[in-house]
């Protein structure tokens, strides 16, 4: 029987409210887009998405280099052909009042969403504290994400990803670089947070980083499967240095067809 997915990785959307997690979180589930209310609480969805392959992992096995048969075989097999990862995901409040309720949800989880409106510098400075919630509460090898959110209000381009993930602008990280707006097209507003400050803020603590609009569906699906990478990456050197060191690994659920854990 074909297993419907290999992983169940747990995410968390942080981040102030209004910065679009909920937006988000639909356009991944729904490939769609409604303005939402500031979600009350916390809220629920999930999707399974192929991860390509990765690059096979070095043997660090202490034979070295010996054997390319069974015994990392037929692992570096299956992730060499891809995996399906049922991503299930919590968009949490950024309410101050609902604060301790978010931080309840981010035990156990494998990935984080933290995300931030261009359009308004406070979310982005916010996002230092957020950063430090996760972390404090999250298992200690989670894989975050700094998502740069809005673009489309102030760009009528998508902005293009990298091989690392990293988003760069059209022609320039200057919104008024821009092609000028047609009668159709909403007048743009100022950036308030560059590409090179949000990226380097990633860099700085050590996160992954991607700008996305839920409007318009740009770099959504990518920030999941950004992080879903990095995670499956880490699985496979856990899994490696547990087998010799005994060390506690990511908390993941494994399994399909409704079998799976959840972690």
């Amino acid at each position: 029987m074909d297993l419907q997915w290999d992983y169940i990785l747990k995410y968390v959307l942080i981040g102030d409210s209004s910065v679009g997690k909920s937006s988000l979180l639909i356009r991944l589930t729904d490939d769609s887009f409604n303005a939402t209310e500031p979600t009350l609480g916390v809220e629920f969805g999930s999707k399974i998405l192929h991860i390509p392959d990765p690059s096979p992992l070095p043997d660090v096995s202490p034979s070295g280099g010996g054997g390319s048969g069974s015994g990392s075989g037929s692992r570096g097999r299956g992730e060499r052909a891809g995996k399906r990862v049922k991503i299930q995901c919590w968009d949490t409040a950024g309410t101050e009042s609902f604060r301790s309720i978010t931080r309840s949800y981010f035990r156990g989880a494998a990935g984080g969403l933290v995300v931030y409106d261009v359009t308004r510098r406070e979310t982005f400075e916010h996002a230092t504290s957020w950063l430090s919630d996760l972390r404090a509460h999250a298992d200690e090898n989670v894989a975050i994400i700094l998502v740069a959110n809005k673009t489309d209000l102030c760009s009528h381009s998508p902005p293009t990803l990298t091989p690392f993930g990293q988003a760069l602008p059209p022609s320039s990280s200057d919104p008024s670089s821009s092609t000028p707006p047609s009668s159709s097209q909403t007048k743009l507003k100022p950036r308030a947070v560059s590409t090179s400050e949000g990226q380097l803020f990633a860099r700085q603590n050590g996160l992954l980083y991607v700008e996305t609009s839920a409007k318009n569906g740009w770099g959504v699906e990518e920030a999941f499967e950004m992080t879903a990478r990095e995670i499956l990456g880490r699985v496979g050197r856990e899994e490696a240095e547990r087998k010799m060191k005994g060390r506690k690994g990511i908390n993941l659920g494994q399994g399909g067809g409704g079998k799976g854990g959840c972690c």
